[in-house]
């Protein structure tokens, strides 16, 4: 490993993998698990969604987007929150993310 850099020998496993990996493990064992690793969904994508992924890419909606959300997506999700929730947020107050551990960085890195 002479071109590497020291410190990836540091560099530890992911935890959230080896968590993931024991539940499937107890799971295959035959115990009852409630699995707080990985957020993987138990359930099919819906058709709707696969139908608007396909449609994306066949309209070259492949490209990186806005970080926080692209602005047709913030204001979608502020007309979902005023319409089911009552709840009033403007499009600028929401912040979109990749998924749960990038959010929570995100976050964290915000207000600490």
């Amino acid at each position: 490993m002479g071109f590497l850099a020291d410190s990836l020998s540091r560099i530890k496993p992911s935890a959230t993998i080896a968590v993931t990996d024991k539940a499937r493990e107890l799971r295959a064992a035959g115990r009852d698990v409630i699995g707080l690793g990985a957020g993987e969904p138990d359930f099919d994508t819906p058709e709707n969604i696969k139908e608007a992924a396909i449609r994306a890419i066949r309209e070259g909606k492949t490209k990186y987007t806005a970080i926080d959300g692209i602005p047709e997506l913030k204001a979608a999700i502020a007309a979902k929150l005023k319409r089911e929730n009552h709840l009033d947020y403007a499009p600028s107050e929401i912040s979109v993310g990749t998924g749960g551990k990038q959010v929570l960085f995100n976050a964290l890195m915000a207000t600490l």
